[in-house]
C-alpha cells in the first residue's frame, strides 16, 4: 500500500491529507485562530466533587469547565497502547477506584491534561495521569508501567524494547510506551528522547510551582509538527508541502531524528493548489454528503443522530448476474472498505450502527466483519467492532477526540433547524389556514396578507387556486399573498392592515 501525507500551508488555515493508494483517508486542518488544546497541561481548580457520578469538574480557564472522571484520577495500570495518553484508556469497567470523594476535594488544584476536545454542550474531558509525547516514546512521569505499541508485532523486538527501555530509564523516574515508529529504536536514541521528554516534564513541574490556577502549563505540538513526530515514518512514501518554510523546518527536524527520511519530502511548486492538484478537494466535498456511491453501483447512506451515526447499506443498480448471495456479499464487503474510510475522513466517533444487507452464510457475515476490522486497523483513533446481531446490525465503538467534520465545518440549518427536512407546501397551507381561523376567532378584522417562500405561492396559484377567496368567504376578511424568496421554504408571515402590522406571533401556531 502507498501512503503519502500532503500538506496545504498557504494561507490563514493548514491542513493535512493522510492518502492510501491514491483515496483520501484521513483530514486534519488548524487555523490560526483555532484553540486546538488536546494534549495540553493545566493548572486546574476543583469546582464541584459528583459522588453520584463519580466525577468532578475542575476550571482550567476555557469557557466550560473541564470533566474529570475517577477513573482519570487513580492510579491504575496500563495496557500497551500508542495513542500518546500512556495506555491508561483501556477496558476500565472492570477495575474499582476509590470513591472520588475521597481522592480530591473542592478548590483542590490540580495539574491536569486535556484528552479530549469539548464538543457540542460538553466541556473538555481531563485526565491527572500526564503523558508527554515524543516521535519514539511516550514519557508518563507518574507512571512505573514499560509497555510496547500492539503495532508492533515480532515478539523478539517487542522483548528486546522493553529490556532496553526498562534499563535505560532506571527506577523512580516514571514510566514508558515505545510507540510504533520506535521498531528497532536503539539504546543511544531511546536514552536521548527521555532525558528530553523528562527534561521537559520538570519545566512544567517548575512553572507549576510558580503560578495559581486556573493556568496554562504546557502546550502540545502544532497540528504539523504533531503529524511529522506522529506519523512521518518508514511506512510514508512521500510527504508533499507547498511551503518551502515548513519543508526547511521539516528537513531540519528530520535530519535530528529520521535523515534517511529526508529524501521523501517534496516541494510543491505548482500553480494549482496542491490539493486540487492531488485531487483532494472533491474528496473533501464528498464528505459532507449523506450518500456514498460505491465501484459496484451500490451506495452507503450515512445519518448523524444524537446518540449515534448510523449507516445504511444499498445495492442500489448493482444486481449482479445469477446468484443473489455473490451480489449482497460484493456490495457488503466493497460497504465495509468505504465505511471504514468513511469514519477516519470525516472523524466520526462514539456508537455507529451499520445495517448491511441481510447474509445468510455465518462466514458471509465473519468476512465482511474481517473487513472492517482490517480497514480500521489502520486508523490511529481507537476502535472496536462487534459481531453482526441477529438483526443483521454491526455495531462499532470508535474514540472520540475531537469534534467530527461535519460538527467543526458545519452548522444547523437556520431553515429546517438541523432536521435535513424542511415542511412540504401543503402542510404550510394547512398552517396557513389554521393560523388565519384563530386570528379570526381573536376577533381579527383588518385585512391580512400571507408573505409566504414563492413555492408555496405558485403551490397555492396551481394546486389550490381557491384557497384564498374560499378562506375570504368564510372567514369574511379580506385575503391577500405576496412572495417572499428571502424567506424559508416553510416560513410564513400574516401581515395585518394598511401597515403591515406583523401578527404572526399571535396566531401561528402548528
Amino acid at each position: 500500500m502507498r501512503r503519502e501525507i500532503v500538506i496545504d500551508a498557504v494561507g490563514s488555515e493548514s491542513r493535512v491529507a493522510i492518502i492510501e493508494d491514491g483515496r483520501l483517508v484521513e483530514l486534519m486542518n488548524e487555523r490560526s485562530d483555532d484553540d486546538r488544546i488536546v494534549g495540553d497541561l493545566y493548572l486546574g481548580k476543583v469546582e464541584a466533587v459528583l459522588p453520584g457520578i463519580q466525577a468532578a469538574f475542575v476550571d482550567i480557564g476555557t469557557e466550560k469547565s473541564a470533566f474529570l472522571h475517577v477513573s482519570d484520577v487513580s492510579e491504575v495500570e496500563e495496557d500497551d497502547d500508542d495513542n500518546g495518553n500512556g495506555g491508561r484508556n483501556g477496558n476500565r469497567r472492570n477495575r474499582k477506584y476509590p470513591p472520588i470523594q475521597d481522592v480530591i476535594e473542592r478548590g483542590q488544584e490540580l495539574l491536569v491534561q486535556v484528552t479530549k476536545e469539548p464538543i457540542g454542550t460538553k466541556g473538555p474531558r481531563v485526565t491527572t495521569q500526564v503523558s508527554l509525547p515524543g516521535r519514539f516514546i511516550v514519557y508518563m512521569p507518574d507512571s512505573r508501567h514499560v509497555g510496547v505499541s500492539r503495532k508492533i508485532d515480532d515478539r523478539e523486538e517487542r522483548v528486546r524494547l522493553r529490556k532496553m527501555a526498562r534499563e535505560a530509564i532506571g527506577k523512580g523516574q516514571g514510566g514508558v510506551i515505545i510507540r510504533t515508529v520506535g521498531e528497532e529504536l536503539t539504546k543511544k536514541t531511546l536514552v536521548a528522547e527521555f532525558k528530553s521528554l523528562r527534561g521537559t516534564w520538570e519545566k512544567v513541574q517548575r512553572r507549576v510551582a510558580s503560578m495559581k490556577a486556573p493556568a496554562s502549563v504546557h502546550r502540545e505540538a502544532t497540528l504539523t509538527s504533531g503529524i511529522i513526530r506522529d506519523l512521518f515514518s518508514e511506512k510514508i512514501d512521500s510527504l508533499t508541502v507547498d511551503s518551502e518554510e515548513l519543508a526547511q523546518e521539516i528537513k531540519s527536524y528530520l535530519g535530528q531524528v529520521g535523515p534517511e527520511l529526508i529524501d521523501r519530502v517534496k516541494l510543491y511548486r505548482g500553480d494549482v493548489p496542491i490539493f486540487d492538484e492531488f485531487g483532494i478537494e472533491e474528496d473533501i466535498r464528498a464528505a459532507f454528503r449523506r450518500r456514498v456511491d460505491l465501484k459496484s453501483g451500490g451506495y452507503i447512506v450515512i445519518e448523524h443522530t444524537e446518540a449515534l451515526v448510523s449507516v445504511d447499506v444499498n445495492t442500489g443498480r448493482y444486481t449482479g448476474r445469477k446468484d443473489p448471495a455473490k451480489t449482497i456479499i460484493k456490495t457488503n464487503l466493497e460497504a465495509a472498505t468505504e465505511i471504514g474510510r468513511q469514519l477516519r475522513l470525516r472523524d466520526i466517533g462514539g456508537i455507529i450502527v451499520c445495517d448491511f444487507i441481510d447474509m445468510d452464510a455465518t462466514e458471509d457475515r465473519e468476512r465482511v466483519q474481517h473487513e472492517m476490522r482490517s480497514h480500521l486497523g489502520r486508523d490511529r483513533a481507537r476502535s472496536k467492532v462487534f459481531s453482526i446481531s441477529d438483526l443483521g446490525l454491526l455495531e462499532i465503538s470508535r474514540q472520540r477526540v475531537r469534534p467530527s467534520l461535519i460538527q467543526t465545518a458545519t452548522q444547523p440549518c437556520p431553515s429546517c433547524d438541523g432536521t435535513g427536512r424542511v415542511l412540504a407546501p401543503d402542510t404550510i397551507v394547512r398552517r396557513l389556514e389554521r393560523a388565519l381561523r384563530r386570528a379570526r376567532s381573536a376577533g381579527e378584522k383588518r385585512d391580512l396578507t400571507l408573505r409566504v417562500h414563492p413555492e408555496v405561492a405558485l403551490y397555492l396559484l396551481e394546486e389550490e387556486p381557491r384557497f384564498l377567496k374560499r378562506v375570504s368567504r368564510e372567514l369574511n376578511i379580506e385575503l391577500d399573498i405576496r412572495d417572499d424568496p428571502l424567506m424559508g421554504h416553510d416560513e410564513y408571515k400574516l401581515l395585518a392592515g394598511p401597515a403591515d402590522t406583523d401578527v404572526t406571533g399571535k396566531y401561528a401556531v402548528s
